[in-house]
């Protein structure tokens, strides 16, 4: 990779986790500590909404920000042409003699 799409490549990277971080922000400080008296006002699951985003919401919205990284970067690393497709998985590293057999 060049110099150009090194940077391209960081760029990017660090914008997609730049939004993620601004999301699980607003999820887990927006929701839990400033706007926590405007959400109790409705409930979810029977507890009020400001309190589960403090205790369920930010932890849940973690989670899935998680997966949406890993789907976002497997995109930006076959753009960028840094992708491990290539590699072999772990099972294709275990011959059939040494498969474990249940």
């Amino acid at each position: 990779m060049t110099e150009v799409d090194n940077k391209a490549y960081w760029r990017k990277n660090l914008q997609v986790l730049s939004w993620l971080l601004v999301v699980w922000f607003v999820c887990s400080f927006g929701f839990g500590v400033l706007l926590v008296d405007q959400l109790n006002q409705f409930t979810f699951l029977g507890v009020p909404l400001g309190f589960w985003f403090a205790q369920q919401g930010a932890i849940y919205t973690f989670i899935v920000l998680i997966f949406v990284y890993t789907a976002r970067m497997r995109v930006i690393d076959r753009q960028f042409g840094v992708d491990d497709s290539d590699e072999p998985d772990s099972y294709d590293l275990i011959s059939d003699d040494e498969a474990p057999r249940a």
